[in-house]
């Protein structure tokens, strides 16, 4: 048995692909006994109706995939890690930085695990989710423990059929969707425009630049792979024309009058930058204009 925490978009798109009745979503204290139900949209075929039940106290799964947002996920894993054996290991499917750490320093002991993907899926309507774009799941061990169960994680998510692999160097990767989330995101929400409008407009022309200065700054004063601005904004803006009609999660949270991931994203590069002495104005002024709207 397979248990999903957070029951949004990714989590629902996990759960659909999963094999039929190996997968329960975890229960919030008031949730109603009922399956959850849904219709699911694939890439390819006809849509589908989900049903997916909640997991019983009395269940323990052999793998727990978190996709709560990232500022939820500390005080939802609470209660739940409270019942599972210390041996179940846990998947972090959480955007940006930050959240990743804080789970693995407060329960160094258990086997945490982050996940970074490239799947797309979305809510169009609160009944639907629509696997949005084929992508790639990558998923390393955060824990020492955790280390000898990422081959048994990846083969147990490959189930879908989606593509997951193993990465040794997750932190690296979650970097890279990091760097792609700071560049996009922020900009997709202030502007209140799909991913690749951003492109023409001049506020993101403006402080596209520097705020790539402050991202390479950054990537080398924390022992990542150095990358110069040019290069990065290049990959910024690679992803934005690939993707050019998709809203960010971070412009759906904004429509749907969600809190943003905004301090695990630029908020999170703000914050490093402070502690390494760097300035870093414009994830500062990109954070802050997010939570205005908030």
């Amino acid at each position: 048995m397979i248990a999903i925490l957070g029951a949004g978009s990714m989590g629902r798109l996990w759960a659909a692909k999963l094999p039929t009745g190996q997968v329960a979503f975890v229960p919030r204290p008031e949730q109603s006994v009922a399956p959850l139900a849904y219709h699911f949209r694939p890439l390819q075929g006809p849509e589908i109706s989900v049903q997916i039940r909640w997991l019983y106290d009395f269940q323990s799964p052999s793998l727990l995939v978190v996709t709560t947002k990232a500022g939820d996920t500390l005080n939802a894993l609470q209660p739940v890690l409270s019942r599972l054996p210390d041996t179940t290991p846990i998947v972090l499917f959480q955007n940006g930085l930050g959240s990743q750490q804080r789970v693995a320093e407060t329960w160094p002991n258990r086997p945490i695990l982050a996940a970074t993907t490239t799947e797309g899926a979305n809510r169009p309507e609160s009944g639907l989710t629509v696997h949005a774009g084929k992508g790639e799941t990558w998923i390393g061990a955060l824990t020492p423990t955790g280390e000898t169960l990422v081959s048994k994680s990846v083969s147990t998510l490959a189930e879908t059929g989606l593509s997951v692999q193993a990465e040794p160097e997750i932190l690296t990767r979650l970097w890279q969707k990091l760097v792609i989330n700071a560049g996009i995101n922020a900009f997709t929400a202030i502007l209140n425009c799909p991913n690749g409008e951003i492109l023409n407009h001049s506020f993101y022309q403006q402080w596209i630049g520097p705020l790539c200065n402050e991202i390479s700054a950054l990537l080398a004063a924390s022992g990542q792979p150095p990358r110069s601005p040019t290069s990065l904004r290049g990959a910024i803006e690679t992803v934005a024309r690939n993707t050019a009609a998709n809203t960010s999660s971070m412009r759906a949270d904004r429509l749907a009058r969600r809190p943003t991931e905004i301090d695990f994203i630029n908020g999170y590069l703000a914050r490093l930058g402070a502690e390494y002495g760097i300035d870093t104005p414009v994830n500062q002024m990109l954070t802050d204009r997010v939570k205005q709207l908030d």
